[in-house]
Protein backbone atom coordinates (compact mmCIF):
# COMPACT_ATOMS: atom_id res chain seq x y z
CA UNK A 1 0.00 0.00 0.00
CA UNK A 2 2.42 2.52 0.97
CA UNK A 3 4.55 1.67 -2.14
CA UNK A 4 1.61 2.41 -4.01
CA UNK A 5 1.38 5.77 -3.08
CA UNK A 6 4.91 6.74 -3.46
CA UNK A 7 4.38 5.30 -6.64
CA UNK A 8 1.90 7.73 -7.51
CA UNK A 9 3.67 10.66 -5.63
CA UNK A 10 6.41 9.94 -8.03
CA UNK A 11 4.05 9.86 -11.27
CA UNK A 12 2.65 13.03 -10.05
CA UNK A 13 6.17 14.47 -9.60
CA UNK A 14 7.36 13.25 -12.75
CA UNK A 15 3.94 14.32 -14.34
CA UNK A 16 4.41 18.05 -13.21
CA UNK A 17 7.71 18.22 -14.30
CA UNK A 18 6.97 16.92 -17.97
CA UNK A 19 7.33 20.39 -20.47
CA UNK A 20 3.41 21.53 -21.70
CA UNK A 21 4.78 22.14 -24.95
CA UNK A 22 4.88 18.27 -25.94
CA UNK A 23 1.89 17.35 -28.02
CA UNK A 24 -1.25 15.92 -25.86
CA UNK A 25 1.20 16.33 -22.78
CA UNK A 26 -1.79 18.90 -21.21
CA UNK A 27 -4.59 16.33 -21.76
CA UNK A 28 -2.43 13.18 -20.24
CA UNK A 29 -1.15 15.01 -17.16
CA UNK A 30 -5.24 15.79 -15.97
CA UNK A 31 -6.23 11.86 -17.18
CA UNK A 32 -3.08 11.01 -14.75
CA UNK A 33 -4.23 13.50 -12.14
CA UNK A 34 -7.78 12.51 -11.64
CA UNK A 35 -6.44 8.36 -11.52
CA UNK A 36 -4.42 9.51 -8.97
CA UNK A 37 -7.35 11.11 -7.10
CA UNK A 38 -9.59 7.90 -7.66
CA UNK A 39 -6.85 6.09 -5.76
CA UNK A 40 -7.08 8.03 -2.50
CA UNK A 41 -5.25 11.33 -3.05
CA UNK A 42 -6.96 14.38 -2.22
CA UNK A 43 -8.74 16.97 -4.35
CA UNK A 44 -7.00 20.08 -4.93
CA UNK A 45 -8.24 23.37 -3.63
CA UNK A 46 -9.50 25.84 -6.26
CA UNK A 47 -7.91 29.50 -5.62
CA UNK A 48 -9.95 31.81 -4.79
CA UNK A 49 -10.27 35.50 -6.32
CA UNK A 50 -10.79 38.59 -4.49
CA UNK A 51 -14.25 38.17 -3.80
CA UNK A 52 -14.08 34.43 -2.73
CA UNK A 53 -15.27 32.92 -5.38
CA UNK A 54 -13.77 30.09 -7.21
CA UNK A 55 -10.75 31.45 -9.33
CA UNK A 56 -11.93 30.25 -12.60
CA UNK A 57 -8.46 30.73 -14.03
CA UNK A 58 -6.96 28.58 -11.73
CA UNK A 59 -7.82 25.23 -13.31
CA UNK A 60 -10.27 23.70 -15.40
CA UNK A 61 -11.25 20.57 -12.38
CA UNK A 62 -14.32 21.27 -10.03
CA UNK A 63 -14.06 17.29 -8.49
CA UNK A 64 -16.22 18.33 -5.12
CA UNK A 65 -19.42 20.54 -5.02
CA UNK A 66 -20.61 19.48 -1.70
CA UNK A 67 -20.28 20.08 2.19
CA UNK A 68 -22.04 19.64 5.67
CA UNK A 69 -24.53 22.78 5.74
CA UNK A 70 -28.16 23.41 7.13
CA UNK A 71 -31.10 25.03 4.96
CA UNK A 72 -30.90 28.30 5.71
CA UNK A 73 -34.41 28.36 7.20
CA UNK A 74 -33.32 25.61 9.73
CA UNK A 75 -32.56 27.20 13.08
CA UNK A 76 -29.35 25.49 13.19
CA UNK A 77 -28.16 27.29 9.92
CA UNK A 78 -27.04 30.22 12.12
CA UNK A 79 -28.40 32.50 8.68
CA UNK A 80 -31.19 35.91 10.09
CA UNK A 81 -30.59 38.23 6.86
CA UNK A 82 -34.49 37.48 6.06
CA UNK A 83 -34.41 41.60 4.77
CA UNK A 84 -36.01 40.65 1.46
CA UNK A 85 -38.73 39.14 3.27
CA UNK A 86 -39.49 41.70 5.40
CA UNK A 87 -39.44 43.82 2.01
CA UNK A 88 -41.65 41.34 0.40
CA UNK A 89 -44.00 41.71 3.60
CA UNK A 90 -44.36 45.33 3.44
CA UNK A 91 -44.54 45.33 -0.44
CA UNK A 92 -47.66 43.05 0.53
CA UNK A 93 -49.21 45.15 3.26
CA UNK A 94 -49.10 48.25 1.22
CA UNK A 95 -50.44 46.42 -1.93
CA UNK A 96 -53.83 44.63 0.54
CA UNK A 97 -54.14 48.33 1.89
CA UNK A 98 -54.68 49.77 -1.07
CA UNK A 99 -56.52 47.40 -2.67
CA UNK A 100 -59.15 48.33 0.81
CA UNK A 101 -58.67 52.04 0.48
CA UNK A 102 -59.82 52.15 -2.95
CA UNK A 103 -62.36 49.72 -2.58
CA UNK A 104 -63.81 52.56 -0.23
CA UNK A 105 -63.04 55.55 -2.43
CA UNK A 106 -65.42 53.44 -4.73
CA UNK A 107 -67.88 53.28 -1.99
CA UNK A 108 -67.58 56.55 -0.16
CA UNK A 109 -66.07 58.98 -2.59
CA UNK A 110 -63.98 61.46 -0.80
CA UNK A 111 -64.78 61.68 2.89
CA UNK A 112 -61.81 64.13 4.15
CA UNK A 113 -63.09 67.32 5.19
CA UNK A 114 -60.93 69.97 6.51
CA UNK A 115 -63.82 71.98 8.02
CA UNK A 116 -64.99 69.51 9.97
CA UNK A 117 -61.78 68.61 11.63
CA UNK A 118 -62.32 72.33 12.88
CA UNK A 119 -65.42 71.83 13.97
CA UNK A 120 -64.26 68.85 16.29
CA UNK A 121 -62.05 71.46 18.11
CA UNK A 122 -64.68 74.51 18.70
CA UNK A 123 -68.28 74.46 18.20
CA UNK A 124 -68.48 78.61 18.68
CA UNK A 125 -65.55 80.30 17.11
CA UNK A 126 -66.10 82.98 19.59
CA UNK A 127 -65.88 80.76 22.60
CA UNK A 128 -62.67 78.62 23.07
CA UNK A 129 -62.60 76.89 26.50
CA UNK A 130 -60.17 74.25 25.98
CA UNK A 131 -57.53 77.07 25.82
CA UNK A 132 -58.87 78.97 28.76
CA UNK A 133 -58.48 75.80 30.51
CA UNK A 134 -54.68 75.41 29.31
CA UNK A 135 -54.35 79.03 30.41
CA UNK A 136 -55.39 78.80 34.11
CA UNK A 137 -53.57 75.73 34.00
CA UNK A 138 -50.53 78.17 34.86
CA UNK A 139 -52.15 78.86 38.42
CA UNK A 140 -51.49 75.72 39.75
CA UNK A 141 -48.50 75.80 38.34
CA UNK A 142 -47.52 79.23 40.38
CA UNK A 143 -49.00 77.76 43.50
CA UNK A 144 -46.41 75.10 43.53
CA UNK A 145 -43.91 77.19 42.82
CA UNK A 146 -44.92 79.34 45.91
CA UNK A 147 -44.91 76.29 48.18
CA UNK A 148 -41.52 75.34 47.37
CA UNK A 149 -40.07 79.01 47.52
CA UNK A 150 -41.38 78.68 51.14
CA UNK A 151 -40.43 75.36 52.08
CA UNK A 152 -37.04 76.17 51.03
CA UNK A 153 -36.45 79.51 53.57
CA UNK A 154 -38.73 77.78 56.31
CA UNK A 155 -41.25 79.65 56.33
CA UNK A 156 -43.96 76.97 55.99
CA UNK A 157 -43.81 73.67 57.65
CA UNK A 158 -43.43 70.42 55.94
CA UNK A 159 -46.98 69.28 56.91
CA UNK A 160 -48.46 72.72 55.42
CA UNK A 161 -46.60 72.42 52.76
CA UNK A 162 -47.91 68.84 52.19
CA UNK A 163 -51.33 69.88 52.45
CA UNK A 164 -51.07 72.73 49.72
CA UNK A 165 -49.33 70.15 47.74
CA UNK A 166 -52.38 67.42 47.83
CA UNK A 167 -55.35 70.21 47.31
CA UNK A 168 -53.24 72.01 44.65
CA UNK A 169 -52.46 68.36 43.05
CA UNK A 170 -56.18 67.28 43.65
CA UNK A 171 -58.12 70.55 42.24
CA UNK A 172 -55.63 69.74 39.08
CA UNK A 173 -57.61 67.10 38.49
CA UNK A 174 -61.10 67.78 39.74
CA UNK A 175 -61.26 71.18 38.12
CA UNK A 176 -60.84 70.79 34.52
CA UNK A 177 -63.17 67.59 35.29
CA UNK A 178 -65.91 69.67 36.20
CA UNK A 179 -65.88 72.52 33.75
CA UNK A 180 -65.69 69.71 30.45
CA UNK A 181 -68.52 67.59 32.06
CA UNK A 182 -70.59 71.07 32.85
CA UNK A 183 -69.88 73.15 30.09
CA UNK A 184 -71.89 72.72 26.66
CA UNK A 185 -69.51 74.74 24.15
CA UNK A 186 -66.49 72.18 24.78
CA UNK A 187 -66.30 69.99 22.39
CA UNK A 188 -64.99 66.56 23.03
CA UNK A 189 -62.29 66.80 21.02
CA UNK A 190 -60.97 70.13 23.09
CA UNK A 191 -61.74 68.32 26.07
CA UNK A 192 -59.52 65.30 25.91
CA UNK A 193 -56.76 67.81 24.91
CA UNK A 194 -57.40 70.09 27.63
CA UNK A 195 -57.27 67.28 30.12
CA UNK A 196 -54.16 65.60 28.53
CA UNK A 197 -52.74 68.56 29.57
CA UNK A 198 -53.71 69.19 32.88
CA UNK A 199 -52.87 65.47 33.50
CA UNK A 200 -49.30 65.95 32.20
CA UNK A 201 -49.05 69.02 34.89
CA UNK A 202 -50.04 67.00 37.55
CA UNK A 203 -47.66 64.45 36.68
CA UNK A 204 -44.98 67.11 36.41
CA UNK A 205 -45.81 69.24 39.48
CA UNK A 206 -45.51 65.31 41.35
CA UNK A 207 -42.17 65.08 40.34
CA UNK A 208 -41.21 68.77 41.07
CA UNK A 209 -43.21 68.46 44.71
CA UNK A 210 -40.67 64.97 45.13
CA UNK A 211 -36.97 66.09 44.15
CA UNK A 212 -37.35 69.63 46.02
CA UNK A 213 -38.58 67.58 48.98
CA UNK A 214 -35.51 64.82 48.64
CA UNK A 215 -32.97 68.15 47.90
CA UNK A 216 -34.54 69.83 51.40
CA UNK A 217 -33.71 66.38 52.74
CA UNK A 218 -30.04 65.76 52.07
CA UNK A 219 -29.54 69.10 52.56
CA UNK A 220 -30.56 68.39 56.32
CA UNK A 221 -28.88 65.11 56.40
CA UNK A 222 -25.54 67.82 54.87
CA UNK A 223 -25.72 70.07 57.81
CA UNK A 224 -26.29 67.70 60.18
CA UNK A 225 -23.32 65.96 60.04
CA UNK A 226 -20.80 68.96 58.99
CA UNK A 227 -22.32 70.46 62.41
CA UNK A 228 -21.61 66.79 64.26
CA UNK A 229 -17.95 67.11 62.68
CA UNK A 230 -17.47 70.92 63.80
CA UNK A 231 -17.21 72.41 60.48
CA UNK A 232 -18.69 74.79 58.17
CA UNK A 233 -21.60 72.81 55.71
CA UNK A 234 -20.26 72.91 52.01
CA UNK A 235 -23.34 73.73 49.86
CA UNK A 236 -21.06 74.17 46.65
CA UNK A 237 -21.88 72.88 43.73
CA UNK A 238 -19.61 71.73 41.09
CA UNK A 239 -19.52 74.71 38.38
CA UNK A 240 -22.25 75.56 35.74
CA UNK A 241 -24.42 73.13 37.74
CA UNK A 242 -27.59 74.41 40.43
CA UNK A 243 -27.66 73.33 43.59
CA UNK A 244 -30.64 73.85 45.58
CA UNK A 245 -32.23 76.36 46.44
CA UNK A 246 -31.13 78.33 43.37
CA UNK A 247 -32.93 76.11 41.13
CA UNK A 248 -36.39 77.59 42.55
CA UNK A 249 -36.93 80.08 39.85
CA UNK A 250 -39.60 80.66 37.10
CA UNK A 251 -37.15 80.19 34.08
CA UNK A 252 -36.03 76.81 35.82
CA UNK A 253 -39.76 75.85 36.32
CA UNK A 254 -41.34 76.86 32.78
CA UNK A 255 -38.42 75.06 31.74
CA UNK A 256 -39.16 71.80 32.79
CA UNK A 257 -43.27 72.28 32.18
CA UNK A 258 -42.45 72.23 28.71
CA UNK A 259 -39.26 69.97 28.00
CA UNK A 260 -40.55 66.81 26.89
CA UNK A 261 -40.13 64.93 30.17
CA UNK A 262 -42.24 64.28 33.27
CA UNK A 263 -39.16 63.61 35.84
CA UNK A 264 -37.86 66.89 37.34
CA UNK A 265 -34.06 67.44 37.64
CA UNK A 266 -32.12 70.14 39.17
CA UNK A 267 -29.85 70.25 36.02
CA UNK A 268 -31.02 68.50 32.77
CA UNK A 269 -28.49 67.52 30.17
CA UNK A 270 -28.32 69.94 27.53
CA UNK A 271 -27.44 70.09 23.96
CA UNK A 272 -25.13 72.38 22.58
CA UNK A 273 -26.82 74.10 20.33
CA UNK A 274 -30.10 73.74 17.56
CA UNK A 275 -29.49 71.32 15.07
CA UNK A 276 -31.78 73.20 12.19
CA UNK A 277 -32.14 70.30 9.62
CA UNK A 278 -32.72 68.14 12.14
CA UNK A 279 -35.80 70.36 13.49
CA UNK A 280 -36.96 71.33 10.24
CA UNK A 281 -37.43 67.18 9.24
CA UNK A 282 -39.48 66.71 12.78
CA UNK A 283 -41.61 69.44 11.96
CA UNK A 284 -42.32 68.20 8.31
CA UNK A 285 -42.78 64.86 9.64
CA UNK A 286 -45.47 66.39 12.66
CA UNK A 287 -47.28 68.42 9.60
CA UNK A 288 -47.43 65.70 6.92
CA UNK A 289 -48.59 62.81 9.74
CA UNK A 290 -51.19 65.10 11.23
CA UNK A 291 -52.74 65.26 8.15
CA UNK A 292 -52.03 61.55 7.26
CA UNK A 293 -53.85 60.43 10.73
CA UNK A 294 -57.29 62.90 10.12
CA UNK A 295 -57.58 61.08 6.47
CA UNK A 296 -57.21 57.97 7.63
CA UNK A 297 -59.80 58.36 10.37
CA UNK A 298 -62.76 60.43 8.12
CA UNK A 299 -62.25 58.08 5.42
CA UNK A 300 -61.46 55.08 6.79
CA UNK A 301 -62.28 54.54 10.59
CA UNK A 302 -65.52 56.76 10.41
CA UNK A 303 -67.59 54.84 7.85
CA UNK A 304 -66.30 51.10 9.15
CA UNK A 305 -67.60 52.78 12.65
CA UNK A 306 -71.12 53.86 11.53
CA UNK A 307 -71.39 50.69 9.65
CA UNK A 308 -70.98 48.84 12.67
CA UNK A 309 -73.80 50.38 14.65
CA UNK A 310 -76.51 48.08 13.52
CA UNK A 311 -74.50 44.58 13.93
CA UNK A 312 -74.45 46.01 17.81
CA UNK A 313 -77.74 47.10 17.71
CA UNK A 314 -79.34 43.51 16.52
CA UNK A 315 -77.35 41.73 18.49
CA UNK A 316 -75.37 40.00 15.08
CA UNK A 317 -72.22 38.46 16.68
CA UNK A 318 -70.84 37.09 13.44
CA UNK A 319 -71.05 40.71 11.78
CA UNK A 320 -69.94 42.00 14.83
CA UNK A 321 -66.70 40.19 14.74
CA UNK A 322 -66.47 40.53 10.91
CA UNK A 323 -66.76 44.27 11.78
CA UNK A 324 -64.52 44.12 14.25
CA UNK A 325 -61.57 43.03 12.24
CA UNK A 326 -62.37 45.26 9.66
CA UNK A 327 -61.74 47.87 11.83
CA UNK A 328 -58.47 46.53 13.69
CA UNK A 329 -55.90 46.97 10.30
CA UNK A 330 -57.14 50.68 10.01
CA UNK A 331 -57.52 51.38 13.83
CA UNK A 332 -53.61 49.95 14.08
CA UNK A 333 -51.83 51.31 11.21
CA UNK A 334 -53.05 55.05 12.82
CA UNK A 335 -51.50 53.86 16.30
CA UNK A 336 -48.55 52.77 14.59
CA UNK A 337 -48.20 56.47 12.99
CA UNK A 338 -49.58 58.50 16.24
CA UNK A 339 -46.95 56.68 18.30
CA UNK A 340 -44.08 57.86 15.63
CA UNK A 341 -46.13 61.04 15.21
CA UNK A 342 -45.95 61.68 18.63
CA UNK A 343 -42.97 59.96 20.25
CA UNK A 344 -40.67 60.75 17.93
CA UNK A 345 -41.48 63.60 15.20
CA UNK A 346 -42.97 66.03 18.24
CA UNK A 347 -40.81 65.27 21.58
CA UNK A 348 -37.79 65.26 19.54
CA UNK A 349 -39.38 68.74 18.11
CA UNK A 350 -39.83 70.19 21.57
CA UNK A 351 -36.72 68.64 22.57
CA UNK A 352 -34.69 69.51 19.73
CA UNK A 353 -36.15 73.55 20.54
CA UNK A 354 -35.13 73.20 24.16
CA UNK A 355 -31.65 71.60 24.01
CA UNK A 356 -32.81 68.99 25.79
CA UNK A 357 -30.30 66.18 26.15
CA UNK A 358 -32.53 62.71 27.04
CA UNK A 359 -34.40 61.93 23.69
CA UNK A 360 -34.99 58.55 24.66
CA UNK A 361 -38.80 58.82 24.53
CA UNK A 362 -39.24 55.28 23.86
CA UNK A 363 -37.12 51.56 23.14
CA UNK A 364 -37.90 48.52 21.09
CA UNK A 365 -41.38 47.76 22.18
CA UNK A 366 -42.03 46.17 18.98
CA UNK A 367 -39.61 43.15 19.50
CA UNK A 368 -41.75 42.88 23.08
CA UNK A 369 -42.01 39.15 23.87
CA UNK A 370 -43.87 40.04 26.74
CA UNK A 371 -46.52 42.03 28.24
CA UNK A 372 -44.83 43.74 30.89
CA UNK A 373 -41.75 44.55 28.40
CA UNK A 374 -44.19 46.62 26.08
CA UNK A 375 -45.63 48.49 28.78
CA UNK A 376 -41.95 49.19 30.42
CA UNK A 377 -40.45 50.27 26.73
CA UNK A 378 -43.03 51.75 24.68
CA UNK A 379 -43.51 55.01 26.86
CA UNK A 380 -40.69 56.18 28.54
CA UNK A 381 -41.28 59.07 29.84
CA UNK A 382 -43.89 57.51 31.62
CA UNK A 383 -42.58 54.57 32.95
CA UNK A 384 -39.63 56.62 34.08
CA UNK A 385 -42.23 58.62 36.15
CA UNK A 386 -43.62 55.29 37.17
CA UNK A 387 -40.14 53.80 38.62
CA UNK A 388 -39.27 57.03 40.33
CA UNK A 389 -42.37 58.48 42.10
CA UNK A 390 -44.36 55.36 42.55
CA UNK A 391 -43.01 52.16 41.84
CA UNK A 392 -39.91 52.37 44.10
CA UNK A 393 -41.55 54.53 46.68
CA UNK A 394 -43.73 51.83 47.19
CA UNK A 395 -41.27 49.52 47.59
CA UNK A 396 -39.21 51.32 49.83
CA UNK A 397 -42.53 51.45 52.32
CA UNK A 398 -42.62 48.08 52.73
CA UNK A 399 -44.93 46.69 49.66
CA UNK A 400 -44.47 43.75 47.93
CA UNK A 401 -43.28 43.99 43.80
CA UNK A 402 -46.29 42.29 43.15
CA UNK A 403 -48.51 44.99 44.89
CA UNK A 404 -46.52 47.83 43.63
CA UNK A 405 -46.85 46.41 39.94
CA UNK A 406 -50.81 46.62 40.49
CA UNK A 407 -50.72 49.86 41.89
CA UNK A 408 -48.67 50.95 39.43
CA UNK A 409 -51.33 49.70 36.72
CA UNK A 410 -53.99 51.25 38.85
CA UNK A 411 -52.95 54.19 38.69
CA UNK A 412 -52.93 53.93 34.76
CA UNK A 413 -56.30 52.56 33.94
CA UNK A 414 -57.43 55.80 36.01
CA UNK A 415 -55.69 58.43 33.28
CA UNK A 416 -56.60 56.24 30.69
CA UNK A 417 -60.40 56.36 32.26
CA UNK A 418 -59.84 59.64 32.97
CA UNK A 419 -58.82 60.66 29.53
CA UNK A 420 -62.00 59.01 27.54
CA UNK A 421 -64.89 59.09 30.35
CA UNK A 422 -65.00 62.94 31.09
CA UNK A 423 -64.56 64.57 27.39
CA UNK A 424 -67.73 61.92 26.35
CA UNK A 425 -69.39 62.62 29.24
CA UNK A 426 -70.13 58.88 30.13
CA UNK A 427 -68.71 56.30 32.53
CA UNK A 428 -68.39 52.60 31.16
CA UNK A 429 -65.10 51.92 32.44
CA UNK A 430 -64.23 50.31 29.64
CA UNK A 431 -60.80 51.41 29.30
CA UNK A 432 -60.46 50.89 33.13
CA UNK A 433 -61.10 47.39 32.39
CA UNK A 434 -59.01 47.53 29.52
CA UNK A 435 -55.80 48.20 31.65
CA UNK A 436 -56.40 46.26 33.92
CA UNK A 437 -56.56 43.05 32.01
CA UNK A 438 -52.97 43.40 31.36
CA UNK A 439 -52.64 42.24 34.61
CA UNK A 440 -53.84 38.53 33.78
CA UNK A 441 -52.58 38.93 30.10
CA UNK A 442 -49.50 39.38 31.40
CA UNK A 443 -49.72 36.40 33.34
CA UNK A 444 -50.87 34.41 30.53
CA UNK A 445 -48.04 35.79 27.83
CA UNK A 446 -45.30 34.73 30.06
CA UNK A 447 -46.22 31.60 31.53
CA UNK A 448 -47.32 30.16 27.84
CA UNK A 449 -45.80 32.16 25.35
CA UNK A 450 -41.94 32.57 24.73
CA UNK A 451 -39.86 34.10 21.97
CA UNK A 452 -41.29 34.69 18.83
CA UNK A 453 -44.70 33.27 19.84
CA UNK A 454 -45.01 35.77 22.59
CA UNK A 455 -44.29 39.02 20.36
CA UNK A 456 -47.09 37.19 18.16
CA UNK A 457 -49.31 37.53 21.60
CA UNK A 458 -48.25 41.34 22.06
CA UNK A 459 -48.84 41.73 18.67
CA UNK A 460 -52.13 40.59 18.77
CA UNK A 461 -53.43 42.21 21.43
CA UNK A 462 -52.82 45.41 20.59
CA UNK A 463 -54.56 44.96 16.82
CA UNK A 464 -57.43 43.29 18.54
CA UNK A 465 -58.10 44.70 22.14
CA UNK A 466 -58.27 48.62 20.83
CA UNK A 467 -60.55 47.94 18.37
CA UNK A 468 -63.06 46.36 21.16
CA UNK A 469 -62.08 49.37 23.32
CA UNK A 470 -62.87 51.51 20.39
CA UNK A 471 -66.57 50.10 19.04
CA UNK A 472 -67.76 49.99 22.86
CA UNK A 473 -67.04 53.61 23.82
CA UNK A 474 -68.70 54.71 20.18
CA UNK A 475 -71.40 52.33 20.31
CA UNK A 476 -72.13 53.64 24.11
CA UNK A 477 -71.80 57.19 22.87
CA UNK A 478 -74.24 56.59 20.09
CA UNK A 479 -76.89 55.41 21.90
CA UNK A 480 -76.79 58.22 24.72
CA UNK A 481 -76.44 60.88 22.17
CA UNK A 482 -77.91 59.90 19.18
CA UNK A 483 -80.96 56.96 19.70
CA UNK A 484 -82.15 58.19 23.83
CA UNK A 485 -82.97 61.50 22.04
CA UNK A 486 -84.68 59.69 19.19
CA UNK A 487 -86.58 57.39 21.92
CA UNK A 488 -87.73 60.48 23.94
CA UNK A 489 -89.55 62.16 21.28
Amino acid sequence: MGDRSGAGGSRRRRTGSRPSSQSGSGFAAAEEEVRDVGAGGDAPTPDKDKDGHDDVSSGHWDLRCHRLQDSLFSSDSGFSNYRGILNWCVVMLVLSNARLFLENLIKYGILVDPIQVVSLFLKDPYSWPALCLVIVANVFAVTAFQVEKRLAVGALTEQAGLLIHVANLATILCFPAAVAFLLESITPVGSLLALMVYAILFLKLFSYRDVNLWCRERRATAKAKAASAGKKANGGAAQHSVSYPDNLTYRDLYYFLLAPTLCYELNFSRFPRIRKRFLLRRLLEMLFLIQLQVGLIQQWMVPTIQNSMKPFKDMDYSRIIERLLKLAVPNHLIWLIFFYWLFHSCLNAVAELMQFGDREFYRDWWNSESVTYFWQNWNIPVHKWCLRHFYKPMLRRGSSKWVARMGVFLASAFFHEYLVSIPLRMFRLWAFTGMMAQIPLAWIVGRFFRGNYGNAAVWLSLIIGQPVAVLMYVHDYYVLHHEAPTAGA
